[in-house]
């Protein structure tokens, strides 16, 4: 399927703990964001950031930033200028393509986040499986090409920090997190970052592929734990199970192996989400997801906390409206509920 061969290629580009070096000069590119003036006001770009004033830029966090061959969540924001990034990404090739091409709203830094603690860097045939923990074999030999790709060929220490350490990150309000099996680390190292943050993005993997690898159960009761719901896939990675074997190596029928989850802060408890979050929510929501129904509950509870004006319900589906062209869209958003 092409979905799935779209995925083991971002796999193969943008694993977030590779450590060799490259000797090529990085490509320069002018970075999306840097389209606009730098003089341009958010309000005067986005009418939702219009309606919805929100104290500061979204603050975004990607662990896993390579910019090869990965489809950024987050993309719209940026070209809207509406955020601010620190991107993580310690192939030193990589960080200096990043670097070369960022606008004055992005930060990235080499480091590799997991639990503070040292590591060993398996590092694989294919860069896309180089992870903090070993392949799994046993695994791997039930879908073909994996393991080709899982074969360790260098295996070395390295430190880790923890996301709440990092000094470098003032805010985190929408978290990217594509890191092959370090994902339930992160997370647990980061309780006290998570906490402001409304909107997660992460890798999650139905089978181990990795020895002691965390699955998606274990990561859904974390992030549970800390507040958030699954809100939707953004992508599904299945494979053939052998002994059949596709065309290519991505062929598949029914069987599950990865998926990007994007989980968000639970909106049927607005009591616990900040007015600001609210915001920031709804922002992310709309402009990256196009999930409009949940920007406009986040909406309708600033309408009844009196942090945006009472028409901004009628002003936002109006805008959905017009986003939505062709779509039936009716809305009972009130002044108050």
């Amino acid at each position: 399927m092409a979905a799935a061969a779209a995925m083991m290629r971002r796999r193969a580009t943008a694993t977030t703990i590779a450590a060799r070096s490259s000797s090529s000069a990085p490509m320069v590119t002018s970075s999306p964001s840097a389209a606009l003036a730098p003089s341009a006001s958010p309000a005067d770009t986005d009418p939702l950031w219009a309606l919805l004033a929100p104290e500061r830029l979204t603050t975004i966090v990607d662990i896993g930033a390579n910019p090869v061959g990965a489809d950024l969540p987050y993309q719209p924001l940026l070209e809207k200028r509406l955020c601010r990034l620190f991107g993580f990404e310690p192939q030193r090739a990589a960080l200096a393509e990043l670097n070369a091409r960022k606008s004055e709203r992005e930060t990235y830094l080499p480091y590799v986040v997991g639990n503070g603690e040292q590591a060993r860097l398996r590092e694989c045939a294919s860069p896309g499986m180089t992870s903090l923990l070993e392949p799994d074999r046993h695994m791997l030999k039930h879908f073909p090409g994996f393991l080709e790709w899982g074969h360790v060929v260098a295996d070395s220490r390295i430190e880790t920090r923890k996301l709440d350490d990092i000094t470098e990150i003032d805010a985190m309000d929408y978290l990217k997190c594509d890191v092959q099996g370090s994902e339930l680390a992160i997370f647990q190292s980061g309780r006290r970052r998570l906490a402001d943050a409304v909107i997660i993005q992460t890798e999650v993997s139905f089978l181990p592929l990795y020895k002691k690898q965390p699955v998606f159960g274990e990561i859904d009761l974390e992030l549970r734990s800390q507040g958030f719901i699954p809100h939707t896939l953004v992508s599904i990675d299945r494979r053939m199970i052998w002994p059949l074997v596709g065309a290519t190596p991505f062929a598949a029928i029914n069987q599950l192996v990865e998926a990007d989850a994007v989980y968000v802060r639970d909106f049927t408890k607005a009591d616990d989400i900040g007015t600001e979050q609210l915001k920031h929510l709804a922002l992310a929501a709309h402009h990256c997801y196009g999930s409009h129904d949940l920007a406009a509950i986040c909406v309708q509870h600033l309408i009844n906390r009196k942090a945006v004006a009472p028409e901004a319900g009628s002003n936002y589906l109006d805008l959905v409206r017009a986003t939505r062209a062709g779509a039936e869209i009716r809305g009972v958003m009130q002044p108050s509920m």
